[in-house]
């Protein structure tokens, strides 16, 4: 076997991180035959659930890890880390506006990037699964200055997955007939879930699909909206689909994308249709080599481009909000 992959996850003994951690070590992030030691970071208040969650780690015996790392300091949590996945950051209280979510979460993630700067891998890449992810990864980005760019991401894959299930529903097909699905901007109820590109088998989805109002008044509500939903339904956030999304995030980004195909993920901004610099948007990229490009020449009607400009102009305010964070 090749040697271990490090991991750091933070917000290890969280509903999303005890999601994760167990498919991580059985090999769903690279593969049935690459080894992985885990680094798993929690705030001083969760280490004894923590150790409660290493423990059953342990007591699965899972052939493929080799490592685990307890801690609540970020400097340890973050040592050789190959792959950061920042999945804890502080959830909206009661009252709470979206600008001071983003003031409370500011220096952890300021902390976090500092940490990663100083202790990660030459080849580290980063996820942020936290929310809100987008600005919450370009504070940390900005405080990691010796890491490339490119290597910083946010999850916009649940999103993905969400409107891949939807469109898949609607037209009576399995999940993997729906390709070139993109979600454009935010992780937030302002993102553009964008169908108009995606196929059903060789087919655009919007040929098999043939309801405009479905697409635009049902499919892209449903998709912005599915969060809240869910916590309507269960009483509770959702964790395992959004730790399934952070794993197909990791893996695709680690693999490529299969040919034909894109993904959708949350990198610095390119410029590419428009979208406003500064800020983490996301985009349909392709991937190859660990490298995403943004896929380019997209047709857009003016519909496109106003939802697109919308969810840039949400991140423009939310990179505004938290200006002091960013040095």
């Amino acid at each position: 076997m090749s040697a271990p992959i490090r991991v750091a996850v933070t917000g290890a003994a969280g509903n999303i991180g005890y999601a994760l951690l167990f498919r991580i070590a059985n090999g769903d992030l690279f593969g049935p035959d690459q080894p992985v030691a885990l680094n798993l970071l929690e705030i001083t208040p969760a280490m004894s659930a923590l150790e409660g969650v290493a423990m059953e780690l342990e007591d699965c015996a899972f052939p493929l890890l080799s490592d685990l790392v307890l801690t609540d300091d970020a400097n340890r949590g973050f040592r050789d880390a190959n792959w950061c996945m920042l999945v804890g950051a502080r959830p909206r209280g009661k009252g709470m506006l979206r600008k001071d979510l983003l003031q409370a979460n500011g220096p952890i993630f300021t902390g976090q990037g500092k940490a990663i700067n100083d202790n990660a891998a030459s080849d580290v890449r980063v996820v942020v699964v936290g929310n809100p992810a987008n600005t919450n990864c370009l504070i940390a980005m900005n405080h990691a200055p010796d890491v490339p760019n490119e290597r910083f991401s946010a999850m916009t894959r649940l999103d993905h997955n969400r409107a891949l299930g939807q469109v898949a529903n609607r037209a009576g097909v399995p999940v993997h007939a729906v390709s070139r699905m993109t979600i454009w901007g935010n992780h937030s109820a302002t993102q553009y879930p964008d169908a108009g590109h995606a196929r059903i088998g060789e087919q655009l989805a919007t040929e098999v699909i043939d309801d405009e109002v479905w697409l635009r008044e049902t499919f892209i509500p449903t998709v912005q909206e599915r969060g809240a939903a869910i916590i309507q339904a269960r009483g509770q956030s959702s964790a395992a689909s959004a730790a399934n999304a952070a794993i197909d995030h990791v893996s695709t980004w680690y693999h490529g994308t299969a040919e034909g195909d894109w993904t959708s993920m949350a990198i610095p901004s390119t410029g590419d249709y428009d979208t406003p610099a500064g800020v983490i948007f996301s985009y349909p990229v392709v991937i190859a080599d660990g490298s995403c490009q943004v896929v380019r020449g997209l047709s857009q009607s003016d519909f496109d481009r106003e939802r697109i400009a919308a969810t840039g102009k949400e991140l423009s305010e939310e990179r505004a909000a938290v200006a002091d964070l960013l040095g």
